[in-house]
């Protein structure tokens, strides 16, 4: 049983910390981006080095006091936010955001938790390298959120999600033991990968504090292309072309359901559209070359075969970088009119690449046959992940949805599981979906992870409730 972060324990720990570390919870601590949730807390600490993370997680263990880590606050499965139980300690690593070392000859960078990702990203570039994770909330979300959750983005194509793109972690255990682990090696075999095991585990098995990152050679020319789709399946065999010419130059490949734009014309008139209606389907193909290929003639390539075989219909070629900005700034800012329509149900989730178009299909009837409502279907098809988000019908609002929601995330999520797919592909488990784990993980594999967490976690005051039920 946990005790609650109360005056007695605040005292104890403030007396072994540096001052103003510990102070009270403001309203951003307590709130989740998608306004569902709400949490609580006794006291948010900032410490500024590994050393005092690891005085915090002593004294939290030996008081039994749960611990909330918190980064930018931008995940979507209430992982860092406690909404019952005995109020905790929120452990904020805003503080700890320094960029420790950039060697461009070995393309790495140490980082510390709370380094925003731009910050990264900038620093990166600075150095004539790249590091490649790129989202919508680069520019709040925090390298330790980053990696408690695996995040993808729309790079993952190309450079794969925080897995790969991670060398070596810093990690602080819930006893106050740090685990120094940030070795910049491409081969390491000294026993287990304990890594991979810290990465996506969402702060339950420890406080990731710094990582080491890989970095890139920058691509010396990008280009992009807007091109109508039939369909998904077509989509899915232009990739395959696209590849097969290009191979690893082919950076970013994303699938855009027709609803997506025509939300923006009803809620973000400003955004600029390549079509003047919005298709049905259509694909934003980046490309990242070397000096010697020309994008914009390799895209009309791709293009004109592509239309010989009826894969494309249309298409515009970004003839700048800024229409190439333009293109991102279309697909990003689809999730922003999500938010203002209001989603009934959000999905994120991942199929094989082979079974997305039967996938899609399939829960287009289901929720058909539930009722009337828009789908908005959209994503990184490249590695198979998809947001399939359910909205009213014109001239509905969401509240008329609510009895239904937990129906049709069943529905979409059941669906997800019978294709051999994941109902969490890059936002996580948080305390959201702790159900979904116990209903579609294996039992075997669940018995593993609770052996884990106990070993590393004995007394549970790592995010409690969080990836797994208490």
């Amino acid at each position: 049983m946990l005790n609650p972060c109360d005056a007695a324990f605040l005292t104890g720990l403030e007396g072994q910390l540096p001052a103003n570390t510990l102070r009270p919870v403001e309203e951003r601590y307590l709130t989740e981006p998608r306004g569902r949730y709400r949490g609580q807390a006794g006291a948010v600490a900032c410490p500024a080095t590994v050393e005092e993370v690891s005085v915090i997680l002593k004294a939290a263990s030996a008081a039994r006091v749960g611990v909330v880590p918190y980064g930018g606050g931008t995940g979507l499965v209430g992982g860092q936010i406690m909404p019952s139980g005995p109020a905790p300690l929120v452990l904020s690593l805003e503080r700890m955001n320094s960029i420790r070392a950039v060697e461009s000859a070995g393309n790495v960078m140490v980082a510390e938790a709370g380094c925003i990702l731009t910050e990264v990203q900038d620093a990166a570039e600075a150095a004539g390298r790249l590091f490649p994770l790129s989202l919508g909330s680069e520019g709040s979300a925090r390298i330790g959120g980053l990696l408690g959750t695996n995040a993808g983005g729309t790079g993952v194509l190309r450079w794969g999600n925080m897995r790969e793109l991670t060398l070596g972690l810093e990690v602080v255990l819930a006893d106050g033991s740090v685990m120094h682990g940030l070795k910049r090696l491409r081969k390491n075999n000294m026993g287990y990968d304990l890594r991979h095991l810290m990465i996506g585990s969402e702060g339950s098995l420890g406080v990731i504090t710094a990582a080491a990152l890989r970095l890139f050679p920058r691509p010396a020319r990008k280009g992009a292309a807007m091109m109508v789709v039939p369909s998904p399946q077509a989509a899915l065999e232009l990739l395959a072309l696209a590849q097969a010419r290009l191979g690893e130059g082919v950076s970013g490949f994303e699938l855009i359901g027709g609803q997506g734009p025509r939300f923006l014309t009803e809620v973000m008139p400003q955004v600029r559209q390549p079509f003047a209606e919005a298709p049905d389907w259509m694909v934003l193909v980046d490309l990242g070359l070397v000096a010697a290929l020309d994008p914009a003639t390799e895209l009309e390539g791709l293009f004109e075969v592509a239309a010989e075989e009826g894969l494309v219909e249309d298409g515009v070629i970004a003839s700048s970088e800024g229409q190439r900005a333009e293109f991102w700034h279309l697909r990003e800012a689809i999730p922003e009119a999500n938010r203002a329509i209001g989603a009934v149900a959000s999905h994120d989730v991942s199929v094989p690449l082979a079974a997305l178009p039967d996938f899609i299909a399939a829960a287009d009837v289901a929720l058909g046959a539930m009722g009337d409502m828009r789908i908005n279907c959209f994503g990184h098809v490249g590695d198979g992940n998809l947001h399939y988000n359910v909205f009213p019908a014109q001239g509905r609002n969401r509240a008329e949805y609510e009895d239904m929601r937990p129906r049709i995330i069943e529905t979409v999520h059941d669906l997800v599981d019978s294709f051999g797919g994941s109902v969490s592909a890059e936002h996580g488990v948080g305390r959201l979906k702790t159900g979904d784990v116990e209903r579609y993980v294996d039992p075997a594999s669940i018995v593993v992870m609770r052996q884990i967490k106990a070993a590393l976690d004995p007394l549970g005051i790592l995010n409690p409730g969080a990836v797994l039920k208490i």
